[in-house]
């Protein structure tokens, strides 16, 4: 799907100068801290670019035909129209049942006539006979309005629509494969803003027992049959597309900044840390087998020789592979989706000294890309079975009306090529490889607790995600004896002991025994686990944990020194702000414990300012706060407290004024220095803009910083006094108000 950053831009298509050759190499040596993957395609390998693709729509079997894959890869059809249409989202229960969200009125022409129709469906697919294709389909839900978000819990299935933050959980208590008992989860009762790009996704139950979403600052804790909300002071971020590694690092990405991955660093819940190399400017190329004409964003997000997209420009639906039935050295990759490149981008995960990096696996090339121009994957999971499954919305137009109305440079795009013809299609694929066998489906929701417990420790992330969701959905107490066992039990796996620790913190059962064991584990992301899970005990003040975890300032594992930092920040006590300061001074090379703090502070001005104060530098924030006063005291009499102006239209409103917008930082301190008269956007008022510069600088730059901040939203709104200084001087001499001509008269010399 596709987003705000995609500005119009009419220009002729016909006008690109297009060559067929594209340097392809088959192999790409990694640095010291990835593996060399051989890239060598199949036998029957897709050319390395095509220059001419068909528009048409392609067969489920000629769509198999279409895939450009490593050697010893191949994509297996689960399922397809007519069983499904439009699919968004997918989720499985404990018993590997697949639930389907349709959002059937989605872009069904290029005027989105009738989208918001409360038309489209959740189905329920099922094999039957266990060859990996699904014969069996049931309109679970009918009548939703573009459902967007799945979580299943036990026998049930939560689901979000789009429009609304509400979340109703379903349930069929006949077994007919229809939903017949609806109940809320979480209701919020007012209607959600912005148009279905960018709205939330994910629903995504973490290691840590939360489930997270995109775009809004909030997540939720699972509890009773409902949910919980918690805030997030400093967002989630994010857009389409949500998922969590081993140890419960998020992975978020937005389209419509052209973001292709972020969050990743620490848990949103301490505050935003984006570095500016968590992966390289190469890393946002992407590289397409056809040439892409259907780009919202015209001719810059095109290569001119050989017009494929140039880089990430619609990122979604990715996911951590974490599954066991597909080569070793893709688990834990980073798998993302450009459905507009009608590709799919593979990134190793780095860990350099606890900070996440990323790197394309390959060189120049991607992991998966189609010759199928409607090949639109919107989602990937790894399922149960251990492989990886796309979610492919198979159709012509990937990109919401507000990006194809009649101006924008993509709607002829998409009547020339006849792709806004090609709807109610999809595809659900499941990709194995030539040297594994799917695993077998699970019975989970059938098991005792006491077998979920040893799928704590099962070699796909599947497995173990939803044993522990199971067993804390039970609220199954009878298994806490075998959790704590397994928890400190050497000779399990290191992941299933960071399971059991988290589900008994799931169950309300663990104590600080079961901590203390775990911080001195041999495996530093069981010892990271050990202290995050003290973090109740820290909000507490326990000097027992918070002296044992003094012990840990200087960990061998910067991850476990990086988390040391965060959980501190739960103590008021004064010892943990001086472990935390002594933490940080014993490893002045590990960058990511400074950064940690300073994420912490941010998010601490954030909790005490609000989201959007407090993400100003303190300077700023202060120039802000000064100004508001003077605004208040000062300014309101004639522009009004709302920046909207007045009945009496003394003076002009400051709403979003051409003035004070984005760059235009000069203007307006001229306009406060030396005032302003005459006709203001056709409107003459009864006096002037008096001058305001016999004020000191640092009370020119306050006003404005406020005005700016409150009234016209800028990434930088702040004005600071030595800004206002260099205009003083250079306007200096002068003895009468401005007009508004003169200001925007280009090359004025300001005297």
């Amino acid at each position: 799907m596709k987003n705000r950053i995609w500005i119009a831009s009419m220009l002729a298509a016909s006008a690109l100068v297009v060559t067929c050759q594209v340097s392809r190499q088959t192999s790409t040596s990694q640095t010291a801290s990835t593996e060399s993957i051989p890239r060598s395609s199949n036998e029957t390998a897709v050319p390395a670019f095509t220059e001419n693709p068909s528009p048409a729509h392609l067969t489920p079997e000629q769509s198999l035909k279409s895939f450009r894959l490593p050697k010893g890869y191949h994509l297996e059809l689960v399922a397809s129209e007519p069983m499904i249409h439009e699919p968004v989202a997918i989720a499985w229960d404990g018993n590997a049942r697949m639930y389907v969200a349709e959002m059937d009125t989605y872009m069904q022409d290029v005027d989105a006539t009738n989208e918001h129709a409360p038309i489209s469906r959740v189905k329920l697919l099922e094999d039957t006979n266990g060859d990996g294709k699904m014969d069996k389909s049931t309109v679970f839900i009918d009548k939703l309005l573009l459902p967007r978000m799945l979580l299943c819990v036990g026998h049930e299935l939560l689901v979000n629509e789009t429009d609304t933050y509400d979340i109703f959980s379903y349930k069929d208590t006949n077994g007919d494969g229809v939903a017949d008992e609806k109940k809320p989860v979480f209701v919020l009762g007012k209607k959600a803003p912005g148009n279905l790009e960018h709205q939330r996704s994910g629903l995504d139950w973490n290691l840590d027992n939360w489930i997270y979403v995109t775009v809004d600052p909030i997540r939720f804790r699972y509890t009773n049959g409902v949910l919980k909300a918690d805030s997030i002071p400093s967002g989630s971020g994010g857009q389409w597309g949500l998922t969590h590694d081993n140890y419960g690092r998020l992975f978020f990405s937005s389209a419509g900044g052209e973001v292709p991955a972020l969050g990743f660093q620490i848990n949103p819940i301490y505050g935003r840390m984006e570095l500016p190399d968590q992966y390289s400017q190469e890393f946002n190329a992407v590289w397409p087998i056809i040439k892409t004409p259907d780009i919202q964003g015209g001719v810059q997000r095109i290569r001119p020789a050989d017009t494929t997209l140039n880089h990430f420009t619609a990122s979604c639906g990715q996911v951590v592979f974490r599954g066991d039935r597909l080569p070793a050295d893709l688990s834990g990759d980073l798998l993302i989706s450009e459905p507009v490149g009608r590709l799919i981008r593979r990134a190793k995960v780095i860990n350099k000294a606890g900070k996440t990096t990323l790197e394309n696996a390959y060189q120049k090339e991607e992991f998966i890309a189609s010759t199928d121009m409607n090949f639109r994957v919107v989602n990937m999971y790894t399922g149960p079975d251990g492989c990886l499954y796309l979610v492919d919305m198979n159709r012509g137009i990937i990109q919401e009306g507000n990006w194809t109305k009649p101006d924008s440079y993509l709607r002829p795009q998409i009547t020339r090529l006849g792709l806004d013809k090609n709807i109610q299609h999809g595809r659900i694929y499941r990709l194995v490889h030539d040297d594994l066998k799917p695993g077998p489906m699970p019975k989970l929701l059938d098991e005792p607790g006491s077998k979920l417990v040893t799928y704590l420790s099962h070699p796909n992330g599947w497995w173990r995600d939803n044993a522990q969701k199971e067993l804390i959905v039970r609220n199954d107490q009878s298994v806490v004896p075998a959790l704590k066992a397994l928890a400190a039990d050497p000779k399990n796996t290191a992941l299933g002991r960071i399971h059991a620790l988290w589900t008994l913190e799931g169950l309300n059962a663990l104590d600080k025994t079961v901590i203390l064991n775990a911080l001195t584990d041999s495996d530093e992301q069981v010892r990271r686990t050990a202290v995050r899970l003290t973090e109740p005990y820290l909000k507490q003040n326990d000097g027992q944990l918070l002296a044992r975890l003094g012990e840990l300032k200087t960990d061998p594992s910067a991850d476990v020194r990086t988390q040391l930092i965060l959980s501190l920040s739960y103590s008021a006590a004064p010892q943990a702000k001086t472990l935390a300061q002594e933490t940080i001074a014993a490893a002045p090379t590990i960058d990511m414990l400074a950064r940690a703090q300073r994420s912490l502070d941010k998010n601490e001005d954030v909790k005490k300012f609000g989201r959007k104060l407090g993400s100003l530098d303190e300077l700023d924030r202060k120039l802000v706060l000064n100004g508001s006063n003077i605004y208040k005291s000062l300014c309101t009499t004639c522009h009004g407290p709302e920046g909207k102006g007045l009945d009496s239209k003394v003076a002009p409103p400051l709403v979003n004024s051409q003035r004070l917008r984005g760059r235009n930082r000069e203007v307006p301190i001229r306009i406060l220095l030396h005032g302003l008269s005459g006709p203001i956007d056709g409107h003459t008022y009864p006096d002037m803009m008096p001058p305001m510069g016999a004020n000191d600088d640092e009370w020119i730059a306050s006003v404005l910083s406020y005005i700016r901040y409150e009234f016209a939203p800028s990434n930088s709104p702040a004005i600071r006094p030595a800004e206002v200084k260099a205009v003083r001087d250079k306007t200096a001499g002068r003895d009468k108000t401005w007009t508004l001509d003169e200001l925007i008269k280009p090359g004025a010399n300001g005297r």
